[in-house]
């Protein structure tokens, strides 16, 4: 007997397809473990393949990485001026980065745990709701998704929030499972509503934007209708969440302006989220071939926590920029979780359509579907694991530096957020004067320092010999644009007056230019 058969055996492929999927699988398949632990393996060498990205790190990690090298005291310091939405998070990294030491893998690490943990738990879900291949149909789809690619190797706190996200959903699926059907005390169930209000509570330090998933829940909720069992411990569980995450939502909007880059919202940035939300709705509407699930409330389906889960976050941006310019797909990464779960659906009830007439195809259908978009998605793959899939290269700037510089040579950055470079890689700036600087950022408790008078820098310059400026790299082949400080106006002045450039290079994203006065 091939291994198609011993999941579809031929005596039984007449009758309901529902029925022997899932009575006569054998009982170790049926296990949940075998169902999540392939997923899960799958993601995580998914991730950890070009992990490095050629030892690259761009500006966004660079924040993360100059951050977590700071002191818990330095860091709080810090989140009083600025970042404060991502407190949490610089001190999670700053524990690992003490423990395993600053390099890229600490760094991506952890974001590839929690989307491998997503998918465990996307996996997990499926099999509950829509039988065993939607749950390794949806786990396994998770990490190929273009933008959860991006976010898997991201030193950021993007994929810790769609781990959690993972598992404040199964909480509430197993919850509404057993409470809603009448199977689960108050007193047996207590411990997991507490659970879920703490993940959501973590999830909303990390990025309070998560909170988004509350309403997904409570569509899901609403559709499922399990009674006031269910109903009463989520509202008193989403309310404490909710309430522990106001002082740091009140507190970081008097930092708003980090978001000022934002640009409104258009109907253009629209396209993309429409389209996902139109293929989970495909799935939703494929989900109806999987039938109901035994033990399980009736409205409790794959699209009944998937389809709120993808479109409710994506909506709830999209209006809160209305508002203020939010609209960041990554700010609800966690919505990813949705559509994996849509699409495993759907390749369950592919399979239990296939499997009365065509068992071969059906026990092959969801790994060579994987298999297929696998391929289809390697360009995506490989294009996300090479450094020009960022805006820049933090560590290759830097060694550029290290190479062109001399000693007693200054440094300028222009802007001021470009030293995140040296704040990064040190030691290849070591010997530079960076005579723009009045108070370093950790004294200042900032990302960049502050950098003194306009008057200060330029009589700083005119004592100098050579100076190397680092800078924005510019757009086919131009120079960058000027920046609207004072600051950096008076450095433009002096060397374009008093300075010729003798060196000019542009490396993924940063430009060095190295000056030296005339004469």
């Amino acid at each position: 007997m091939s291994s198609i058969d011993w999941w579809f055996p031929p005596e039984r492929q007449t009758g309901d397809p529902y029925e022997f999927m899932t009575s006569h699988i054998p009982a170790d398949i049926r296990r949940p473990h075998l169902v999540w632990l392939v997923p899960v393996l799958w993601t995580l060498m998914f991730g950890l393949w070009g992990l490095s990205r050629q030892n690259s790190v761009w500006r966004d990690e660079a924040a993360t990485w100059q951050v977590a090298e700071r002191s818990p005291g330095e860091i709080w310091h810090l989140l009083g001026n600025v970042d404060a939405v991502h407190g949490l998070y610089y001190l999670l990294m700053h524990a690992l980065f003490e423990v395993f030491g600053a390099s890229t893998t600490t760094l991506r690490l952890p974001s590839v745990l929690a989307v491998a943990l997503a998918a465990g738990c996307v996996a997990l879900i499926g099999r509950r709701l829509a039988g065993p291949w939607a749950g390794l149909g949806g786990g396994l789809v998770l990490g190929l998704l273009p933008a959860v690619q991006f976010q898997l190797q991201e030193g950021r706190a993007y994929a810790l929030v769609a781990g959690g996200a993972g598992l404040s959903t199964l909480l509430l699926v197993s919850l509404i499972a057993t409470t809603g059907t009448g199977t689960g005390t108050a007193r047996r169930t207590w411990p997991r509503w507490t659970a879920y209000g703490a993940l959501v509570l973590v999830c909303a330090l990390l990025n309070w934007l998560s909170l988004l998933i509350l309403p997904a829940h409570a569509v899901t909720l609403w559709r499922v209708r399990p009674g006031r069992r269910v109903l009463a411990p989520w509202l008193l569980a989403s309310a404490t969440a909710v309430a522990g995450a106001l002082p740091l939502i009140l507190f970081s909007r008097t930092q708003s302006g980090q978001v000022s880059w934002i640009p409104p919202l258009t109907w253009h940035m629209m396209i993309g989220p429409a389209v996902l939300v139109a293929v989970g709705a495909l799935g939703a509407l494929a989900d109806r071939w999987n039938g109901p699930r035994t033990g399980l409330p009736v409205r409790l389906t794959a699209a009944s926590v998937g389809l709120p889960l993808l479109a409710v976050p994506l909506l709830g941006l999209a209006a809160a920029s209305l508002v203020q310019p939010l609209f960041v797909d990554r700010y609800v990464l966690f919505a990813m979780l949705g559509l994996a779960l849509l699409l495993g659906a759907a390749l369950g009830a592919a399979v239990r359509a296939l499997a009365p007439r065509y068992p071969r195809a059906a026990g092959l259908l969801v790994p060579a579907v994987v298999g297929v978009s696998a391929l289809a998605l390697l360009p995506v793959s490989l294009a996300d694991r090479s450094p020009a899939s960022r805006v820049d290269d933090v560590l290759a700037v830097a060694g550029e530096v290290s190479g062109l510089k001399r000693e007693g040579d200054a440094v300028l950055f222009v802007p001021a957020a470009r030293r995140d470079a040296a704040l990064v890689s040190p030691g290849a700036f070591a010997g530079l004067t960076d005579i723009a600087l009045a108070r370093g950022p950790v004294e200042s408790g900032t990302l960049k320092g502050e950098e003194a008078a306009p008057a200060r820098i330029s009589a700083a310059l005119r004592g100098q010999r050579r100076v190397l400026l680092v800078s924005d790299a510019g757009r086919a082949g131009k120079p960058p644009k000027p920046s609207g400080s004072a600051a950096d106006r008076a450095k433009a002045a002096v060397l374009r007056a008093e300075f010729t450039v003798v060196e000019d290079r542009e490396v993924r994203g940063r430009r060095v230019t190295v000056y030296e006065r005339r004469g």
